[in-house]
């Protein structure tokens, strides 16, 4: 584990108007009756959290699901159980947010919160494969929704394609990306679609079926292309390359997320929310009545605890760290794990999936889309 003494919070808000057709997520359509025994859950489960008490935290995440739904004021409520129990004044504080969910009246209040971070899901700009995605919002509510934020004064917003959406062509793709880069956001994240069993969509694909516009989804050459192509056309922007999935304008990386890269501590909050302290990694109840339930009649939330051993968290330095386009440093691992990788590593420098610069190694950048052979390999 990477030696910090300060800590990132999650909060997961799992509740959304609508379940996105690619969605695998733990997360639903829930009655609004639960949003506010919801929030006294995860407040409490914050203000009960031993490791908590005097925590140094320094970046808050409070993502889901669709959390920009919630009541300003219940935002508030979770920000200040943080700030409380924690005493910090954090330096980044991210809430993800949906373009339709957006007025001005909620951004104002979200900066009163402490919220200085806005993560925004745009997907796409083209409202056809917006409409097959199953998403609420239009291309028109990106641009109203980042008027608001502006004039709110958010300075650190991030946006989010997807790459594969049903219906995505070169041309739809590349206008997609041109918008976004008008608009100026200070990060950007750009997502493969993931094809996997646990969502609609990826089922009718694997069965090769017709629903949810399965038989539009783009091959995954073409997915490959069209994340190639934004490579290419946001470096020409200016915006750097830091993550397999994101870019930023400087010093705009987002702090929180690479503590994840970077096996730093977190602690996670609300149901499904994942926590690691470099010992062990654990996650909450995943159903948010069962989880509600569980705080409320002041038993434990914890679903699964997992203790990390010395191989996997070897396997982690890898798997995670060189998701980063800066690599890793592979004189420090070998020194703290006491383990040779020389085998391995240069077994992948030779067929082009690594590079290596002096005690450094990190992902071909030529290579991004296919990274997960080097971590299969890695991990053999």
């Amino acid at each position: 584990m990477n030696v910090s003494n300060k800590m990132g919070v999650y909060v997961q808000v799992p509740f959304c108007q609508t379940k996105c057709t690619y969605c695998n997520f733990h997360t639903g359509v829930f009655s609004r009756s639960l949003y506010a025994p919801y929030v006294e859950a995860v407040c409490r489960e914050i203000r009960e959290r031993r490791a908590m008490h005097g925590a140094r935290v320094d970046t808050v995440y409070v993502g889901g699901g669709t959390p920009s739904l919630l009541e300003p004021a219940d935002l508030a409520r979770i920000l200040a159980a943080i700030r409380e129990r924690s005493g910090a004044e954090w330096e980044e504080a991210t809430l993800e947010a949906d373009p339709e969910t957006i007025t001005a009246e909620k951004a104002s209040a979200w900066r009163s919160a402490g919220v200085n971070r806005i993560s925004m899901g745009v997907q796409s700009f083209d409202d056809t494969e917006l409409r097959a995605a199953g998403r609420m919002h239009r291309r028109e509510d990106v641009y109203r929704a980042i008027g608001f934020l502006r004039g709110a004064g958010f300075d650190n917003v991030s946006m989010d394609l997807i790459a594969g959406l049903a219906h995505q062509t070169q041309q739809s793709w590349k206008r997609s990306v041109d918008e976004l880069i008008a608009l100026r956001p200070e990060h950007v994240s750009v997502y493969l679609l993931e094809v996997d069993e646990g969502s609609r969509l990826g089922k009718e694909i694997l069965k090769g079926g017709q629903r949810y516009n399965a038989a539009e989804v783009p091959s995954d050459d073409e997915m490959a292309d069209f994340y190639e192509r934004a490579c290419e056309t946001l470096a020409r922007a200016g915006y750097e390359h830091y993550e397999i999935s994101n870019w930023a304008l400087p010093a705009r990386s987002s702090k929180h997320n690479l503590k994840y890269w970077r096996r730093e501590a977190y602690l996670g909050f609300g149901a499904g929310a994942h926590s690691f302290n470099g010992a062990k990694r654990w996650s909450n109840l995943h159903d948010p009545a069962a989880y509600t339930a569980a705080i409320r009649s002041g038993g434990a939330a914890i679903e699964q605890e997992e203790a990390v051993t010395r191989a996997q968290a070897l396997d982690e330095e890898f798997f995670l760290g060189l998701r980063e386009l800066a690599g890793i440093d592979l004189a420090r691992i070998e020194r703290e794990y006491g383990a040779s990788m020389d085998a391995r590593v240069t077994k992948l420098i030779g067929s082009g999936l690594l590079e290596r610069d002096g005690d450094r190694i990190r992902l071909n950048a030529e290579r991004l889309t296919i990274s997960n052979e080097a971590f299969v390999e890695l991990m053999g």
